[in-house]
């Protein structure tokens, strides 16, 4: 039985006379606790609108959520109450989002924040919560943790906020943590630290992680299995090892081609991948991709492709792979 499973994610935002297709027909798994899953894609590529649909948190409306199943352990995650819900999420499933400034109030100590999170899903006094919190803080290696539950989040650094977030997605043990670009907004000295600190603390825990990211190299540094997004779909699946050692999809091939390489001569361009990303409000019919593809035919724009196997565990949706 796996851990979760998630088939075929649809979401919908519905603005005044249009209608944004953000995800079409998402379908992934996570097997087992320990387990490492990337999502990787540009922006825009319906990465943070699937997690955001996977702990059930998109609004309706202005969303317009379609899901098949959604189960963890084998328990249907879409019939549970709204009660049900929030019990689930942090004792279950935790989410750290993108913008730490952004999801902390502003207008509370970063102890009360997370004392009420505490007390809610572990059923104890303000007070034990206020210590439990402290050790979470610690955990995290925020030095002065005693102090740092009386400070507001703007007296905390970035990458200070972002250790507080880690540690409320945490504070309840959760089986499965969603990181959602937890290091966009960080210096790439505090990106790595970040990162270690979220790989060290998985392995203490045990818990399934699943990393969103455009950043291609924190997917090499954090996942075993990689999802590859476009245009709200997904187009390949497999192995970290296989994708980066053997990409199926052209998209995939580009997106591997397009990270900046130290040796090339100054002289040299970078290589980019000519046009932009898909119109949520208007996408093409077809692959996603087909308007940027080099390899793409008539067939490329009238029908999105069936998943085709590459290699063991590597699926890629392309009608040409063979190309």
């Amino acid at each position: 039985m796996k851990l979760l499973e998630l088939e075929n994610l649809y979401v919908d935002f519905i603005q005044k006379d249009r209608k944004l297709q953000a995800v079409r027909g998402v379908s992934l798994g996570i097997d087992r606790e320990g387990e490492s899953l990337g999502i990787v894609g540009e922006s825009g590529s319906g990465k943070s609108v699937t997690s955001l649909g996977m702990m059930q948190l998109i609004p309706q409306p202005p969303g317009r959520v379609l899901i098949d199943q959604l189960r963890y352990m084998g328990t249907d995650l879409t019939k549970l109450s709204k009660s049900q819900k929030r019990a689930f999420r942090g004792s279950r499933m935790s989410m750290i989002f993108q913008d730490p400034m952004t999801s902390l109030d502003p207008v509370f100590r970063i102890g009360s924040q997370m004392a009420e999170a505490i007390v809610l899903h572990r059923r104890i006094s303000s007070r034990r919560a206020l210590g439990c919190a402290q050790e979470i803080l610690e955990k995290v290696e925020i030095p002065n943790a005693a102090e740092t539950l009386r400070r507001y989040p703007h007296e905390l650094s970035g990458g200070m906020r972002q250790r507080v977030m880690i540690a409320m997605a945490l504070s309840c043990n959760p089986k499965i943590l969603i990181a959602d670009e937890p290091t966009t907004a960080l210096d790439v000295t505090v990106q790595a630290q970040v990162l270690q600190l979220v790989k060290d603390l998985q392995r203490q825990i045990g818990m399934a992680l699943v990393m969103i990211t455009h950043d291609l190299a924190v997917i090499a540094e954090t996942a075993d299995r990689v999802i590859v997004m476009y245009g709200g779909r997904i187009l390949e699946q497999g192995p970290v090892e296989k994708i980066f050692d053997a990409p199926a999809h052209p998209y995939t091939q580009a997106l591997l081609k397009s990270i900046p390489d130290i040796t090339r001569p100054r002289d040299k361009p970078l290589n980019a991948i000519e046009g932009a990303s898909p119109n949520a409000a208007d996408p093409p019919p077809g692959c996603p991709f087909h308007p940027r593809c080099p390899r793409a035919v008539d067939h490329c724009r009238t029908e999105f492709p069936p998943s085709t196997p590459v290699r063991t565990d590597h699926t890629a949706w392309c009608w040409r792979l063979e190309a």
